[in-house]
């Protein structure tokens, strides 16, 4: 599995955050992990966990640079997807040395242009070009 399979991979199942309770999680995640044909190796099932994992320990973190350059919306007020694919490549730009943020933000923009609405390709670029200028 390539990286971009086990990135679409954890944002599916950080995409589960949102409709269940944080102690609920870990449950949550041994059924994704489990139940999935896509992921062929433990290697990836240990990849996408941990990923997703170290995403939910920085969320409040996350969300508050989401929130701090973002005009008229907070992540209170954003689709699921978009968020979702916010969450990832915000992690990936910021904790994550080994991608670039160009790509975190290329991918998440396909991400959004695959599972979100019309717009949310343009939406979630113009977020994340922002916050890449804060690390410029």
């Amino acid at each position: 599995m390539g990286r971009h399979e086990q990135r679409e991979q954890v944002f599916m199942l950080l995409f589960q955050v949102e409709f269940h309770e944080p102690e609920d999680m870990p449950r949550q995640m041994r059924l994704f992990l489990e139940d999935n044909e896509s992921i062929a190796s433990q290697k990836d099932s240990d990849y996408i966990e941990n990923r997703c994992m170290a995403i939910c320990e920085k969320l409040s973190e996350i969300d508050k640079l989401i929130n701090d350059n973002t005009e008229g919306w907070d992540t209170g007020r954003m689709g699921k997807v978009e968020l979702t694919v916010l969450r990832l490549a915000v992690y990936e730009m910021r904790f994550d040395d080994d991608i670039p943020p160009r790509v975190a933000i290329d991918e998440a923009v396909e991400l959004a242009k695959k599972y979100g609405q019309e717009n949310s390709g343009g939406f979630v670029n113009a977020i994340l070009a922002k916050i890449m200028k804060l690390g410029d």
